[in-house]
């Protein structure tokens, strides 16, 4: 029997417990992005656990590149086998009660190439894996980054740095906001993006930052796609998670949702 698998009458299976493996392109979230699952690992079965970080990928758009690696018979970088496709293999493989996320940033100067970006991401994953593997295993984008989820919750950041009042709630989509790392930097002299956001990340309340149904579409992607594995493969405790995160009515990235 796999890892956290039982198997119900009628040979259906149903894990006891789920685990999803990262894949970064951060430091940030390479120290502290697990603990920004809080939310869901209190409410159902399972467990955010740091894979690896990665360099960011761009499209491939060499005309030298792309000859070698059709001369070489190759259908994806080298890079991306070594670095994504095969860890994600490794983890997947026999394990039923495992599921992969890749997670990049979607900052503005890349929003006109993230389509491609996502399809050479999702080609890492789909080139290397098993096709019963394949829908265990996701790409999203934080936009433009994770701390623009921030100020989506300013009360938990003036928390977290002992302020009274430095960041107040963003009145629109947070995923609009330019460079919020260098926001942050500017109404705090010597913000640390890993060391302030490994204090700040555990007081998010995801069921705030996600509550208005026409904001945080990518964020909003990911979580749906979370959600669907664990109510179709894990123990859920609330059966109301998607009305906590809006999913039902809520935007979504068309980039990413389709997963």
């Amino acid at each position: 029997m796999n890892d956290g698998e039982s198997h119900k009458p009628g040979g259906r299976s149903k894990c006891d417990f789920c685990t999803f493996g990262l894949i970064v392109t951060g430091e940030g979230e390479r120290e502290f992005l697990p603990r920004f699952f809080t939310s869901l690992m209190e409410r159902t079965g399972c467990t955010f656990t740091l894979l690896s970080q990665i360099g960011q990928r761009n499209p491939i758009t060499s005309p030298a590149k792309k000859l070698r690696m059709v001369g070489s018979g190759q259908t994806i970088p080298t890079s991306d086998e070594e670095e994504i496709g095969l860890p994600a293999r490794r983890f997947l493989r026999n394990q039923p009660c495992r599921f992969l996320l890749l997670l990049d940033d979607a900052e503005e100067a890349r929003r006109p190439i993230l389509h491609e970006v996502f399809r050479r991401y999702r080609a890492a994953l789909d080139t290397m894996l098993l096709p019963a593997e394949r829908n265990r295993a996701a790409v999203h984008f934080f936009a433009n980054m994770v701390e623009a989820y921030y100020f989506a919750h300013s009360a938990a950041v003036n928390s977290a740095l002992g302020e009274t009042v430095l960041v107040a709630d963003h009145p629109g989509d947070v995923e609009t906001i330019g460079h919020p790392k260098g926001e942050l930097k500017r109404l705090r002299e010597g913000f640390d993006e890993m060391a302030d956001g490994a204090n700040i990340v555990p007081l998010l309340d995801l069921d705030r930052i996600l509550n208005n149904s026409a904001t945080c579409a990518f964020l909003r992607a990911l979580f749906a796609w979370c959600v669907r594995q664990l109510e179709e493969n894990c123990p859920v405790h609330d059966t109301e998670l998607g009305a906590r995160y809006q999913l039902v009515t809520g935007a979504q990235a068309e980039i990413t949702r389709h997963q």
